[in-house]
C-alpha cells in the first residue's frame, strides 16, 4: 500500500488588536503587542518556503501575514473573513457578557447567531468551501493561511470531525499558530493547535478565554462607545 503524500497548512490567527477604539473592526490594526506576537511567529517560521500565504484581507490579517511572510505575495480570500457580529450596542451589559463569554462553549449549535449577527451555519457555509477551493489546487505544498478566531475554529473542526460541526473549545490566542497535514483524499492529521511562540508553554497567559478578554475590553470601553 503507497501512502498518499500530504499538504502542510499553516493556520494562524492574527496577532492581537483592540475593537473598541473608534476605528470600525474590519479596520483595527496590530497593537504594538500585536506587533510583537507576529515577530515571534515569524521566528518560530523561519526557514519555511510557503508556497501561498492567504489572508482574508481585513487588515489586521494582512499586517499579520506581512511579518511573518515579508517576501510572499499575500492574497486575500473574502470568504474566510471573520464571523460578523450583530449590533449590540443598545443591549444591557448583562446580556452582552452572556453573549460573549458563552459564544464559543462547546458544541456550538449551527443556527446560533454571533453576538446577534451571522450564525454558525453561515460561517461554515462560506469557510468550508473557500478551504475546499484552495485544497483542489494543486500548485502548492506549504500553505500559510492567516485568520480568524472563530475561521480558525471551523477549519479545525473540519479537520477533527469531518463533518459539519463547530467546536468552540479550540481556543485561538492572538498570533497562535495551527499545524495541520492534509492528503488528496481530503484525510487530516492536526499536529498542532494553539501554538503561541511567544509564550510557548501558555504560562503567561491568563486563564480566560479570547471571548472573555473581549467582554473586559468591551466594557472598559463602553462609556467611549457612540
Amino acid at each position: 500500500m503507497t501512502l498518499q503524500p500530504r499538504r502542510r497548512i499553516y493556520l494562524m490567527r492574527h496577532a492581537q488588536v483592540r475593537y473598541f477604539e473608534g476605528v470600525h473592526p474590519e479596520q483595527v490594526q496590530l497593537t504594538e503587542e500585536g506587533r510583537r506576537q507576529a515577530e515571534a511567529a515569524a521566528d518560530a517560521l523561519a526557514g519555511i518556503r510557503f508556497d501561498r500565504v492567504v489572508t482574508s484581507g481585513l487588515t489586521r490579517a494582512l499586517e499579520t501575514a506581512r511579518i511573518v511572510a515579508p517576501d510572499c505575495d499575500i492574497e486575500g480570500r473574502p470568504a474566510l473573513r471573520e464571523i460578523e457580529s450583530g449590533d449590540i450596542r443598545g443591549l444591557a451589559p448583562d446580556e452582552v457578557q452572556e453573549m460573549m463569554t458563552t459564544a464559543f462553549r462547546g458544541v456550538v449549535p449551527l443556527e446560533t447567531p454571533f453576538l446577534g449577527g451571522e450564525t454558525i451555519a453561515a460561517l461554515l457555509g462560506r469557510v468550508l468551501p473557500a478551504v475546499d477551493d484552495l485544497l483542489s489546487d494543486d500548485d502548492w505544498d506549504v500553505l500559510l493561511l492567516v485568520l480568524h478566531g472563530a475561521v480558525n475554529r471551523a477549519i479545525l473542526s473540519r479537520a477533527i470531525a469531518g463533518e459539519l460541526v463547530f467546536l468552540g473549545g479550540f481556543e485561538q490566542a492572538p498570533g497562535c499558530i495551527n499545524v495541520l497535514d492534509v492528503s488528496p483524499a481530503r484525510e487530516w492529521v492536526v499536529r498542532a493547535v494553539n501554538h503561541t511562540p511567544y509564550d510557548p508553554t501558555h504560562t503567561t497567559a491568563r486563564r480566560t478565554t479570547t471571548m472573555e478578554d473581549l467582554w473586559a475590553e468591551y466594557l472598559a470601553a463602553r462609556g467611549r462607545l457612540p
